[in-house]
C-alpha cells in the first residue's frame, strides 16, 4: 500500500513540473503580451492588490519574487539605501549644461545598476521610475513636481 502512495506521488510530482514547465506565461517563444495576459488570468484578486503595494510579497506559486518598487531615480537613486542625491530636475535644468546633465545620469545610472545587482542576490527586485514635471491647470500652485511616466 505504502509503495503504491508512493509511486502515485511520484507521478503525480513529474505530473506537476511537467505543466508547471508549459504554462504560457513561462514561454519566451510567446509575446510579451501573451505572457502578461497569461500571468494575469492565473492570479488571484487579493495576488493582484498585494502586488500594488510598494513592497510586494512573492506568489511561489507562480514563481513571482517579492520586491519593493517605491524608488526613482530622476536626481539619484531614492528609496533603496544610501545613494548620490542630485539637484531636482528643474535644477539641473537650470544648469543649460548637456554635458554635467549626461554626466549626473551616467552616475544614476551605475548606481542603480549597482543597487539592481544587490536587491538580486538578496532575492528582490528592483524598479525605478522616472517622473516628468507637468503643470496642471492655470494657477501656479496646481504645478505638480512629479508626474509618472
Amino acid at each position: 500500500m505504502v509503495k503504491k502512495i508512493l509511486i502515485s506521488f511520484c507521478l503525480s510530482a513529474v505530473a506537476l513540473v511537467a505543466t508547471a514547465q508549459n504554462e504560457p506565461y513561462r514561454n519566451p517563444d510567446l509575446s510579451p503580451s501573451e505572457r502578461a495576459l497569461d500571468l494575469l488570468k492565473r492570479r488571484t484578486l487579493e495576488e493582484k492588490i498585494s502586488q500594488m503595494k510598494n513592497g510586494s510579497p512573492a506568489i511561489e506559486r507562480l514563481g513571482i519574487p517579492a520586491y519593493n518598487w517605491w524608488n526613482e531615480a530622476l536626481h539619484g537613486v531614492a528609496r533603496a539605501g544610501k545613494a548620490t542625491v542630485f539637484p531636482q530636475a528643474i535644477g539641473l535644468a537650470a544648469t543649460f549644461d548637456n554635458q554635467a546633465v549626461h554626466e549626473t545620469f551616467s552616475i544614476v545610472s551605475d548606481e542603480a545598476r549597482a543597487k539592481y545587482h544587490d536587491f538580486q542576490r538578496k532575492g528582490f527586485g528592483l524598479r525605478i521610475s522616472i517622473y516628468t514635471v507637468i503643470r496642471v491647470g492655470g494657477e501656479a500652485w496646481k504645478l505638480m513636481e512629479k508626474t509618472r511616466i
